[in-house]
């Protein structure tokens, strides 16, 4: 079989489909929590610790003024951006919340399936023996 043909083979497989369609709407979902938590989190967090913005808050490494913004900070040299690791981390959180209630959702839809009916089992043959035996004995 030539590489183009094992190729084909491949990425035509139903799982690997299905991989790719997840990833593109695990990218599209990631960018409705970014901008969840962006947008209508973090100013609400930021609100109740007294107006502050979280994506701005770091720690100058470099004996840069702690009055500069995030990114004036980063050109002046390093900087410890612990604001933008809580962004990340609400948003993470956030995320994983999500996707747990997903998939406990998808758990709940498949154990309220019904079960198929079990398949009769078979009468052992020393069992329709003896019946046979039995049903001689009475007449």
């Amino acid at each position: 079989m030539s590489m183009m043909q094992e190729f084909k083979t491949f990425a035509t497989k139903g799982n690997v489909v299905d991989l790719a369609v997840g990833v593109i709407i695990g990218g599209a979902f990631g960018k409705i929590v970014d901008s969840l938590v962006a947008d209508m989190v973090m100013p609400v967090i930021g609100k109740l610790f007294g107006g502050l913005d979280f994506s701005n808050y770091y720690l100058p490494l470099n004996g840069q003024s702690a009055q500069l913004t995030l990114i004036e900070a980063k050109k002046a040299g390093g900087v410890l951006a612990y604001g933008n690791f809580i962004t990340v981390t609400v948003n993470f959180i956030i995320l994983a919340f999500v996707i747990f209630q997903m998939v406990r959702l998808v758990n709940k839809l498949r154990n309220n399936e019904p079960a198929p009916a079990p398949a009769p089992v078979a009468t052992p043959e020393d069992v329709l023996l003896l019946r046979e035996i039995r049903d001689a004995l009475n007449k």
